[in-house]
């Protein structure tokens, strides 16, 4: 496992980031840096087991570890799916998903914090900067 963080500052409050972040059409907006049609399916409740989905319902799933609405949602990546069926657990607990929202005179920085799988390094590192610019860009319109 490697980490990799990601911070910005946008220009919009904590909710409108919070909005940005989960919102499912906004989800599905900031995503496409990653591949079209993502989506979550699942509460994001703290405790729940969730997916995350493309468009072929094939991708990951975990467990939301904390989640304070406005400001922290933090996961941790138990396996994979396919065709909508979550495996067998295959992942450290070190697999882990965080994103944190401090607010700050009507500014706020989002950090995303994630331990990548070796085998994802250069995927994420390639493609999480577009896709925390992209939600800034929601979250400033």
């Amino acid at each position: 496992m490697k980490k990799l963080e990601f911070t910005i500052e946008i220009n919009a409050s904590k909710e409108k980031i919070w909005e940005a972040l989960w919102k499912a059409e906004n989800y599905a907006e900031w995503t496409r840096a990653f591949c079209e049609g993502s989506h979550i399916k699942g509460d994001l409740v703290a405790g729940n087991t969730i997916q995350f989905l493309d468009a072929n319902n094939d991708g990951m799933f975990a467990i939301v570890t904390e989640m304070i609405p406005n400001e922290k949602m933090y996961f941790t990546h138990l396996g994979e799916v396919k065709a909508g069926e979550s495996g067998d657990k295959i992942y450290e607990d070190e697999s882990i998903e965080n994103y944190d929202i401090v607010e700050n005179d009507g500014k706020s920085d989002l950090t995303i914090t994630i331990n990548a799988p070796v085998e994802y390094l250069q995927f994420f590192t390639n493609y999480f900067p577009t896709a925390v610019q992209n939600i800034k860009n929601i979250a400033e319109r």
